[in-house]
C-alpha cells in the first residue's frame, strides 16, 4: 500500500522527466547534420514517434486524473475521487491503445509509400521525361531554323529570275511556306533610322503579323553573325534569317504547332524544380507530419480524458445528489429528497427508491415523534410527581435494567457524572437488586453507600414484568429514636445516681477526716478504701455529667468566630497533656471564620482530638506488648494532625492520627453508648454529632494514609451566616416589641 501510494506521487514527475529525455533525445537524433536530405529510416521515426507519445499520454492522463480529483472533492460525493479517477484511467487507455497502433500504421504508411517518389529512382524518371521534352523542342527549334534558312535560299534564287513583287514571287513564296508548314512569313527592310519597315513582302493569311516583330535584338545578333535567330513564344516558334549577307532585308518564319512542345518542355522543368525543391524539405515533411500525428494523437487522448471528466460528472452527480440527501437524512432532515432524474435508468430508479423510503421515514417518524412527546409528557409528569417524593422510586425492566429513578433515589444510589438509567440495578445496590430478584414485598435492608451504612424500609410491587421498588431511608429517623430513648435513659440515669452521690462524697470525706487517727489496727488499708470510694464518686459524677450533657444539650448561641483559635485551642489542652504525642496544626490560605458556638465547637474538636490520643496510646501499648521490650524506644508515641481549611463555600475541620483506627462497624460508632474502649462511656462522638447537626454539619469518618483514623466536620458558612442574620432580626423584633409594650 505505502509502494502504491509512493509510485502514484513519483508518476507525474517520472513521466515529465522521460518526456524531456525523449523530446531531447529526437532533437539530438534529428537535428544532427547530414550529407543530403533523404528521408529517415521509416521504422526509426515511427519509435521515436512512440516514445514520445508514450509519456506524453501518461502525463497527459495523470493531468486529468488530478483535474478529477479536484472535481470529485468540489463534488456532492467528496472523497477522493476513485470513480472520476477511473474513468479517467479507463477512457484514456480505450482511445490510447487503438490510437497508438494507428499512429503507427499510419506513420509507417505513409513513410514507406512516399519514399519511393523521393528515391532516386523517381528523380531519374522526371529527369528523362524532361530531357526528351526538352529535345523534341530544340529539334522543332533546329527544324524551324534550317527550314527557315533553305527557304531563304529558295527566295534568293526567286528574287534572281524575277522582282519581290512580281506574282511569281509571289507564288513561289507562298509555295515555299505551304510547303514548309509555316503558319505565316513575312520579309522586311530596314529603314535610315536602323529600325525594321512594313514588311515588303508577306504570306499571313491571318493578318498577325505585328510591324514591329523584327527587334533591334534580333537585328544585332544576325548582324554579329548568327546565321538564325530562333525564338519561343508561348503560342508559337519564330525564326529570323538575313536574306542576303550583310544586308538590310531579312526573312522572319513562323510556326505555330511548336507551342505544344514548349509548352511541355516548360512543365517538365518545372515539374522537375519542383520535385528538387520537395526533395530538399523531404526530411522536414517527414518530420511535420509524424509531428501532426504527434498533436493529433494528444489532442483525441485529450479528447478521451475531457469526455471521461464529463461522462464522470454525469455518472457521480446523481450519486452525490444521493449521498447528499443521505447525508441531510443522517443528520435528521427527512424531508431530504433527491431531484427527479430525467433519465429513467437504474439510478433513476435508485432515486426513486430512495425518495419513497425518505417519506416513508418521514411519516413513520412523525407518528413516532408524536408519540415519543406524548410519552415524554407523560414521563415528565411522573418525574414531576416522584421528584417531590421523598421515598426513593426505582423502576426496572424484566432483565433488572433501570428505567426509571427520581432524584432522591439517585442523590442515594448515583455518584454525580454516572448515567444510571440503562445500567444494571445490581451496578447501583446489590442489596436492592437481591430484594427485587426475591419478588414483591417489603423488608428493611441496610446498604452501604460512599462508607456508610444505611437503613431502608424497602417495598417492592411488580406488574406486567416490569417492578417498582420504592424505599425510605430510616438511617437518621432509627438514630433519633435511638438518640431520644437514649436521652430519657441518660436524664433518669443522671437523676437517680446523682441524687446519693454527695453523700456518700461527704461520708467518706468525714469518715477520713474524723476516723483516720481513730484507726490503730490498718490505717493505710483504711486510707486506701475511703480514697477509692471518693476518686470512684468523682467518676460516677463525669459520667453524670456525661449524661446530663448529652441528655440536656443547650441551645447554641451563635456568633462569628476565629475556628483556627478554637482548634488551636482545643488541640493545645491535649498537647500539654500528652508532651509524648506529636501534634500537627495545619491551616491554607487565610484563617477562615464560622458563624458557631464556640463553647460546643470547642467541645466537639477536643473530643475528637481526645479520641485521636487514645487511639494513638493503645496502639503503642499494644506494639509494646508485641515488642516485649523492658526499655520503652525514646521516639514519640504517635502523631496527630489537624487541618483547617475553606473550600466550595465550606469550612472544613480534619483530624487525622496513626492510632488503631476505627473499628469494623465504623457506621455504629456515633451511638450512643458505643464504645471501643474499656473506659469510654460512648457519649463522646454522639455529642459531637448532635453538636454537628445542630450546626447543620456533617461529619464522616476514613482511614488514614498512615493507617489509623481521620474524621472530618463540614460546615456550610453561608447557611450558618443566614441563620445569625435571622438570630439577630429576631433579637430585634423582641426589643423593639418590648419598648412598644413600654
Amino acid at each position: 500500500m505505502f509502494g502504491s501510494r509512493r509510485l502514484a506521487r513519483l508518476a507525474e514527475p517520472l513521466a515529465g522527466i522521460t518526456l524531456l529525455a525523449t523530446a531531447a533525445f529526437t532533437y539530438w537524433l534529428v537535428g544532427r547534420p547530414q550529407q543530403d536530405d533523404t528521408l529517415l529510416s521509416a521504422p526509426v521515426v515511427a519509435l521515436l514517434l512512440v516514445m514520445n507519445l508514450l509519456p506524453a499520454i501518461v502525463l497527459l492522463v495523470l493531468l486529468g486524473q488530478r483535474i478529477a480529483r479536484r472535481r470529485a472533492v468540489r463534488s456532492l460525493v467528496g472523497g477522493d475521487g476513485r470513480l472520476h479517477v477511473r474513468l479517467v484511467a479507463l477512457f484514456s487507455m480505450i482511445a490510447s491503445v487503438p490510437l497508438l497502433l494507428v499512429v503507427i500504421f499510419a506513420s509507417l504508411l505513409f513513410q514507406y509509400g512516399v519514399q519511393f517518389w523521393f528515391s532516386a529512382e523517381a528523380r531519374g524518371m522526371l529527369q528523362n521525361a524532361s530531357d526528351l521534352a526538352r529535345g523534341y523542342y530544340q529539334s522543332n527549334l533546329k527544324e524551324l531554323g534550317d527550314e527557315t534558312s533553305t527557304m531563304a535560299g529558295d527566295l534568293r534564287d526567286y528574287l534572281g529570275q524575277s522582282t519581290i513583287t512580281s506574282p511569281s514571287f509571289t507564288e513561289g513564296y507562298i509555295y515555299q511556306v505551304v510547303t514548309r508548314k509555316l503558319n505565316r512569313s513575312a520579309i522586311f527592310e530596314l529603314g535610315k533610322d536602323g529600325t525594321a519597315m512594313p514588311p515588303i513582302a508577306t504570306v499571313d493569311p491571318e493578318q498577325r503579323t505585328a510591324p514591329n516583330i523584327l527587334t533591334p535584338d534580333v537585328i544585332k545578333r544576325l548582324r554579329e553573325g548568327e546565321p538564325v535567330v530562333v525564338q519561343a513564344k508561348p503560342n508559337q516558334i519564330e525564326a529570323f534569317v538575313l536574306l542576303y549577307p550583310n544586308s538590310n532585308t531579312f526573312l522572319y518564319a513562323t510556326r505555330d504547332s511548336a507551342a505544344t512542345a514548349f509548352s511541355e518542355m516548360k512543365r517538365a522543368q518545372a515539374v522537375l524544380g519542383d520535385y528538387d525543391e520537395f526533395t530538399t524539405r523531404s526530411r522536414q515533411l517527414q518530420l511535420q507530419f509524424n509531428i501532426a500525428l504527434f498533436i493529433g494523437t494528444l489532442m483525441l487522448v485529450g479528447t478521451a480524458v475531457w469526455i471521461a471528466l464529463a461522462v464522470a460528472d454525469r455518472l457521480v452527480r446523481p450519486v452525490g445528489e444521493l449521498v447528499d440527501a443521505a447525508r441531510r437524512v443522517t443528520a435528521g432532515d427527512l424531508s431530504a429528497r433527491v431531484p427527479d432524474p430525467r433519465a429513467r435508468d437504474e439510478l433513476g430508479t435508485l432515486a426513486g427508491a430512495f425518495n419513497r423510503m425518505t417519506q416513508r421515514l418521514e411519516a413513520q417518524t412523525g407518528a413516532l415523534v408524536s408519540a415519543n412527546n406524548q410519552l415524554a409528557n407523560r414521563r415528565a409528569l411522573i418525574e414531576a410527581v416522584l421528584s417531590g417524593v421523598s421515598a426513593g422510586v426505582i423502576s426496572v425492566d424484566q432483565n433488572g435494567v433501570v428505567q426509571l429513578l427520581n432524584s432522591s433515589a439517585m442523590a442515594l444510589l448515583v455518584k454525580p457524572g454516572v448515567q444510571a438509567v440503562g445500567q444494571p440495578l445490581s451496578e447501583l445496590s446489590e442489596e436492592l437488586a437481591a430484594l427485587m430478584e426475591a419478588g414483591s414485598g417489603s423488608d428493611i435492608i441496610q446498604i452501604r453507600t460512599e462508607g456508610e451504612i444505611r437503613t431502608l424500609a424497602a417495598q417492592v410491587v411488580a406488574e406486567d414484568g416490569n417492578r417498582v421498588l420504592t424505599f425510605d431511608d430510616i438511617t437518621q429517623q432509627l438514630l433519633d429514636q435511638r438518640r431520644a430513648a437514649w436521652s430519657d435513659v441518660a436524664r433518669r440515669i443522671a437523676h437517680e445516681i446523682k441524687n446519693p452521690l454527695t453523700p456518700i462524697q461527704l461520708a467518706a470525706e468525714r469518715l477520713q477526716r474524723r476516723y483516720a487517727k481513730e484507726i490503730e489496727s490498718d490505717p493505710g488499708t483504711f486510707k486506701r478504701l475511703t480514697e477509692t470510694i471518693v476518686r470512684q464518686v468523682g467518676d460516677l459524677r463525669r459520667i453524670v455529667d456525661e449524661f446530663t450533657s448529652f441528655a440536656r444539650m443547650p441551645k447554641p448561641v451563635f456568633r462569628e468566630e476565629a475556628v483556627v483559635d478554637i482548634a488551636r485551642h482545643a488541640m493545645f489542652l491535649h498537647e500539654v497533656a500528652h508532651p509524648q504525642i506529636v501534634f500537627t496544626f495545619l491551616c491554607e490560605g487565610p484563617e477562615p471564620l464560622l458563624v458557631c458556638d464556640r463553647r460546643q465547637i470547642g467541645q466537639a474538636l477536643t473530643n475528637i482530638v481526645k479520641n485521636a490520643v487514645e487511639a494513638v496510646e493503645q496502639r503503642y501499648l499494644a506494639e509494646q506488648a508485641v515488642r516485649d521490650e523492658v526499655e520503652p524506644p525514646s521516639g514519640p508515641h504517635g502523631h496527630v494532625i489537624m487541618h483547617v481549611a475553606r473550600s466550595d463555600g465550606e469550612v472544613v475541620v480534619s483530624v487525622a492520627d496513626d492510632g488503631v483506627g476505627l473499628p469494623v462497624e465504623r457506621e455504629r460508632i456515633i451511638e450512643p453508648y458505643m464504645t471501643t474502649r474499656a473506659k469510654g462511656t460512648g457519649l463522646g462522638l454522639a455529642i459531637v454529632k448532635k453538636i454537628v447537626e445542630e450546626h447543620f454539619g456533617s461529619m464522616t469518618f476514613g482511614d488514614a494514609e498512615s493507617g489509623g483514623a481521620i474524621v472530618t466536620l463540614r460546615f456550610d458558612v453561608a447557611r450558618l451566616a443566614r441563620l445569625a442574620e435571622e438570630g439577630e432580626e429576631r433579637a430585634g423584633e423582641s426589643v423593639r416589641e418590648t419598648l412598644n409594650g413600654a
